[in-house]
């Protein structure tokens, strides 16, 4: 009884070495991604029918998914505000959160979006006063 072995599978980059267009057929059209058809969900369209019931949201994400985005404060330190600023008057930064960073040698009176609670404590001791204002 002659016993079965199962063959080895070639791999296919090395069955295709020496043919012209690699089993792509037209050389030109396997340029890039072409001739792929897409990635993904592509081809989903009106002939697609064995496709179309995996799609809950065919065109774009559901209003539930959809969040709020929230706007990043720019930041300004203590030191930048004395060095750029007149300091006598009220100095107004809308969208900024003041940082510590900085001594404070006299009062300022600063109305930002968002105060660190260091930055706080240095104005208030140097005797200025702060407003917090929604951006």
């Amino acid at each position: 009884m002659k016993k079965m072995t199962m063959n080895k599978k070639r791999r296919k980059k090395t069955r295709f070495r020496g043919t012209h267009t690699h089993g792509r057929g037209f050389k030109k059209k396997a340029r890039g991604s072409g001739h792929r058809g897409g990635v993904g969900r592509a081809g989903t369209g009106k002939r697609a029918d064995h496709k179309k019931d995996l799609i809950k949201y065919p065109f774009g994400k559901d209003k539930v998914l959809r969040k709020k985005l929230v706007k990043k404060l720019k930041t300004i330190n203590l030191r930048q505000i004395q060095e750029d600023f007149d300091i006598g008057k009220e100095i107004i930064l809308n969208g900024y959160k003041v940082l510590s960073v900085g001594e404070v040698k006299k009062k300022l009176h600063i109305t930002a979006s968002a105060f660190s609670q260091s930055a706080i404590d240095k104005v208030k001791n140097a005797g200025g006063d702060i407003t917090v204002k929604k951006a």
